[in-house]
């Protein structure tokens, strides 16, 4: 069997991680593999398999036509037409489609081709932009219009991004270029996004929930001397990990509970930049974004909770890590974040209902009535391995 996966990025995000993780379970199962992203940027450590798309002034030309007119996927048509004429060669048995939103490949030219060879097609959803007119998420915005056609976008009146809203023309594009032969699954990692998928103009095709996963060899609880190092061994600590710290991602909730809780506890902010140190409080402690997952599992194991209050996700592999590494989880009931939570691991909490999210802290505090026991048999539903594995026998239906 012969596999091609097209993503953005390879081996790095966590879609890249996800692509790279499939690609080594192929590998012990004799399944042949062809990994097409975005550009190379690691020559040196490039592998046979590894196939640029398009290259960096491609993209760079691409996304600022995006950004111009609005429209995503309509250009790069000579390096599109390069890249099919190597998988044409490559004859796949299946294509597998991660997220194709990021100004390298034509969405044309690559459905067309599918289409017309014929070739059984994966397709994961790792957000919503597969059936709106731009937007990945819409949550925020409390936005339905994707249902039966975009147009006057709120999140385009609010960003100003793009400069001109074309989403009712891109949303009915979408429409007609995304439908592909019968032989077609979808797979989504939340329960939730399944169910809008179900909704949304792609309903015709069926839909598997394949959950994240996570390195349960490296995330695990781990002694450290976190708690020594930043002063606050008695302190009860609330951690929040994020690497786009903003209003999604419920940046104003920990300054919020900064001013309403008290000096016995320490707010922890993973992820942060200089802007974000700018406007964040003297009372909470800020780290920046770190490649090393060791010195971020010893701060997963050294707190008291986990708040992860984004208002916008799909199913959020921070709330595993924390849970893998003996913490347990509060979040928002937004997306599919609540779905790897259980009453005996954590708490979901009504999106933006602070009182309550102060409430339950402070019960959380004083009863101690989560077990790291608990927490740490809960990740083991989301060992990535297993979850590599269910895509291999995906493919292997198909």
């Amino acid at each position: 069997m012969k596999v091609v996966q097209i993503n953005t990025v390879y081996k790095r995000g966590s879609t890249g991680k996800i692509m790279a993780g499939i690609e080594g379970v192929c590998e012990k199962n004799g399944i042949q593999t062809m990994a097409a992203y975005r550009y190379i940027e690691d020559k040196v450590n490039k592998k046979d398999n590894e196939v640029n798309i398009s290259t960096w002034l491609d993209c760079h030309i691409h996304n600022r036509l995006s950004t111009l007119t609005g429209l995503q996927g309509c250009f790069s048509h000579f390096r599109t037409f390069l890249f099919l004429r190597k998988v044409k060669k490559f004859q796949p048995d299946i294509i597998h489609l991660h997220n194709i939103h990021g100004s390298f490949v034509n969405h044309r030219m690559l459905f067309s081709f599918i289409k017309k060879h014929n070739i059984k097609t994966v397709w994961t959803l790792h957000d919503c932009w597969s059936f709106t007119g731009l937007c990945p998420y819409f949550d925020i915005y409390n936005c339905r219009k994707w249902l039966k056609g975009c147009s006057e976008c709120p999140r385009c009146q609010d960003t100003k991004y793009p400069l001109i809203d074309t989403t009712k023309l891109m949303w009915k594009r979408k429409k007609r270029i995304h439908t592909l032969p019968e032989n077609v699954c979808l797979v989504t990692p939340s329960k939730w996004l399944s169910d809008l998928a179900k909704q949304s103009f792609l309903a015709k095709y069926p839909v598997r929930v394949i959950n994240n996963g996570i390195d349960l060899s490296t995330f695990k609880p781990i002694q450290g001397d976190f708690r020594e190092k930043y002063g606050c061994v008695d302190k009860f600590i609330i951690l929040g990990v994020a690497y786009e710290w903003g209003q999604r991602k419920g940046l104003d909730v920990f300054i919020e509970l900064s001013k309403r809780l008290n000096s016995d506890y320490q707010i922890v902010l993973v992820g942060v930049d200089s802007k974000i140190e700018d406007v964040v409080p003297g009372n909470i402690i800020t780290i920046h974004k770190t490649d090393n997952q060791k010195e971020l599992v010893k701060i997963y194991s050294a707190v008291d909770v986990f708040l992860n209050p984004t208002r916008e996700d799909n199913f959020p592999t921070v709330n595993l890590e924390a849970l893998a590494c003996g913490t347990p989880v509060v979040t928002f009931n937004t997306g599919g974040s609540p779905e790897s939570i259980t009453n005996n691991v954590g708490i979901v909490v009504e999106c933006d209902d602070i009182n309550a999210l102060v409430e339950n802290i402070v019960k959380l505090k004083k009863n101690r009535n989560i077990s790291s026991e608990d927490c740490v048999n809960k990740s083991k539903n989301y060992d990535m391995s297993n979850k590599f594995e269910e895509y291999v026998k995906l493919y292997q239906e198909l």
